[in-house]
């Protein structure tokens, strides 16, 4: 190649990528680009005749679903400086606008990168189904304006009771997004999904068909209502909400650890024991278990005679370390002492059923925003945050870990990451995800107003909480939490996609004297650089540096990965001094190069040269 090669605008290409994956392990089904589905099916050693009726869920649509995926996004994220908090620093991300787009721009940069993800799609009710997947190149700018119609002026919001309750439509929302999702997730990873009794059942079949049956990790009911709804015109009053399980890979998920939730139950220590408090078991197994059998005599002489839980020499090891204890006075069964700080150390398996006392509900929830905001309603039944952390804890999200939330709301789950990284100095890492919908406070315009002002003052409470001198611990060693976000925005691309549709182009001349100088008028040098941080993969979080060069500004990110040039009237000297620093990849502007295809030969040229003496792999790339 003489010239440097252009880099895609576009986000991963889904069928592409699934392509190279298969033709990896498979290439014996391949013929030329083609793939033979009968050789497939002999490889996996199955056969499937044509017309065989299969079991699954399928709904008027979802081919349609099939092909929205594979429609690449050629859109980008503008960064929001003035509504974020330490962004220079921070490795969290709020992210305005629709997130299936989104979640396609999220593939290159994150693909198999998050631990766990937490979403609470809308329900298909009237109210909350707002969702219409026909935009075209990403979220347009008419968005900014209306937040209320789509290209074509077709509303986003459902006027009907029955057209929000159409499965289908509601089938049509999710099936690309998780399919998405799951591409987001590690091999370890786990996705929750809250769900009402509506669609719980479709939602388990769609959640079977993308992540695989055999990784149901579990059905968690939440109550979510503290108090005892009595409507007398409902047989069953509603107090409790489903949460979903899987995981990506259940025996990579058991390798990594299953994550344990915070400790409930009730320690004392009233014979004041010097190893703390305590709680305690029955010795004797339960009615269908089965044990050690063998006489134990209690404190008043009586022969016990049973099925106990351990072996005798494990009972009398227990015995004389002063583990067991005895029920009525010494005159009943035996009891096993477990203290509080061992049960702390090995963590608290969780149930498939979740109280509110110890995983919050939907009053206290609103209570807290009602605090946090100085005034009510702000928004309407939040989750609560110790729900949040209960399935962040279980999942195993710790250290730099990433949690990914891309039905945003008002932002519960930012908030449960930084009080639980300040709980257990963990250095968990959020993305969030909300489409700017329209709301009726002047103070907050779109829900996403809300998701980025709750974490402001989620993060100012914290850091003033921090600031309070600690009297017993020197914190004056300790690392910062991260408690900023860096806000974003989705938009069209900064460069002018060529659009090849004829109906588009009335004077081609003229189209392309419109692409010679191909940026989008008023978008700045740092708009840029996110987006081909974007498009070349790096994480948004990446940080970014800058230095001079020939003369020429050249910025330097992932510790000099990634060197961009977005200078005009390019020279070969900062070519030379760029490629002199051994970067994985440069991007430089092709205006950079205009007028000048000597420069781009020799450019090349100095490139292969470097590899061959470095034996190195860089790359030199124009956008």
């Amino acid at each position: 190649m003489t010239t440097p090669e252009h880099l895609p605008l576009t986000s991963l290409d889904i069928a592409e990528d699934r392509k190279a994956l298969l033709r990896k392990n498979f290439p014996e089904v391949f013929r030329e680009d083609k793939i033979d589905f009968e050789a497939l099916q002999r490889a996996l050693g199955e056969w499937v005749d044509p017309g065989k009726e299969r079991f699954g869920l399928n709904w008027p649509g979802k081919a349609a679903c099939s092909k929205l995926i594979q429609q690449a996004s050629v859109g980008t994220l503008l960064p929001m400086r003035e509504q974020s908090v330490d962004f220079d620093s921070t490795e969290n991300l709020i992210i305005e606008g629709d997130n299936l787009e989104v979640l396609k721009l999220l593939q290159k940069s994150y693909y198999g990168k998050v631990k766990m993800i937490y979403i609470d799609p809308p329900y298909n009710t009237t109210n909350d189904f707002i969702y219409a997947d026909n935009f075209h190149e990403g979220l347009p700018e008419y968005f900014e304006k209306s937040k209320q119609v789509d290209v074509n002026g077709k509303k986003l919001f459902s006027d009907t009771e029955k057209s929000g309750r159409y499965h289908s439509q509601w089938l049509d929302l999710m099936f690309p997004r998780l399919f998405l999702a799951k591409n987001l997730l590690r091999e370890d990873g786990v996705i929750f999904v809250s769900i009402d009794d509506i669609e719980v059942h479709h939602l388990r079949l769609l959640m079977n068909e993308v992540f695989g049956e055999e990784n149901f990790e579990g059905h968690i009911h939440w109550r979510r209502r503290h108090n005892q709804p009595n409507d007398p015109n409902k047989m069953i009053g509603l107090v409790a909400e489903h949460i979903l399980a899987f995981s990506k890979n259940k025996e990579k998920f058991k390798e990594s650890g299953v994550g344990k939730i915070a400790l409930t139950g009730e320690f004392s220590n009233p014979d004041n024991d010097v190893r703390g408090d305590w709680a305690s078991k029955a010795w004797k197994v339960g009615s269908d278990q089965s044990g050690s059998k063998y006489s134990i005599v209690n404190p008043s002489g009586k022969v016990l005679i049973e099925e106990w839980m351990g072996e005798e020499k494990t009972f009398l090891s227990l015995l004389a370390d002063k583990r067991i204890i005895w029920s009525r006075g010494g005159e009943g069964l035996p009891r096993k002492k477990y203290f509080k700080h061992e049960r702390e150390a090995e963590g608290q398996s969780a149930t498939n059923w979740w109280t509110h006392e110890d995983f919050g509900h939907n009053q206290a929830a609103n209570d807290d925003m009602t605090e946090l905001f100085g005034e009510k309603n702000v928004f309407s039944n939040p989750k609560p945050k110790e729900l949040l952390q209960g399935l962040i804890r279980i999942s195993n999200c710790k250290n730099n870990d990433v949690c990914l939330d891309f039905f945003g709301g008002s932002g519960t789950t930012a908030q449960a990451v930084l009080d639980l990284n300040q709980t257990d100095n963990g250095n968990r890492k959020f993305i969030l995800v909300q489409l700017p919908e329209p709301t009726d406070n002047p103070a907050y315009p779109t829900i996403a107003d809300i998701t980025r002002e709750r974490v402001r003052r989620v993060s100012a409470k914290l850091k003033a909480a921090k600031a309070v001198p600690d009297l017993l611990n020197d914190a004056s060693d300790k690392t910062a939490p991260d408690l900023g976000f860096k806000a974003m925005r989705l938009t069209s691309s900064n460069f002018k996609v060529w659009d090849g549709r004829a109906d588009q182009v009335t004077d081609v001349g003229a189209t392309l004297k419109l692409f010679a100088e191909h940026v989008l008028p008023g978008r700045t040098s740092e708009d840029i650089l996110y987006e081909l941080l974007l498009k070349t993969g790096f994480p948004l979080t990446t940080p970014l540096s800058s230095l001079t060069l020939a003369g020429k500004q050249v910025f330097r990110a992932a510790e000099g990965a990634l060197l961009i040039c977005l200078e005009h009237a390019l020279s070969l000297e900062v070519i030379e001094a760029m490629v002199a620093l051994d970067p994985g990849l440069i991007l430089c502007l092709d205006a950079g190069f205009s007028g000048q295809d000597q420069l781009k030969a020799n450019a090349m040229q100095t490139v292969r040269a470097h590899n061959r003496n470095r034996q190195s792999s860089m790359s030199l790339k124009v956008v």
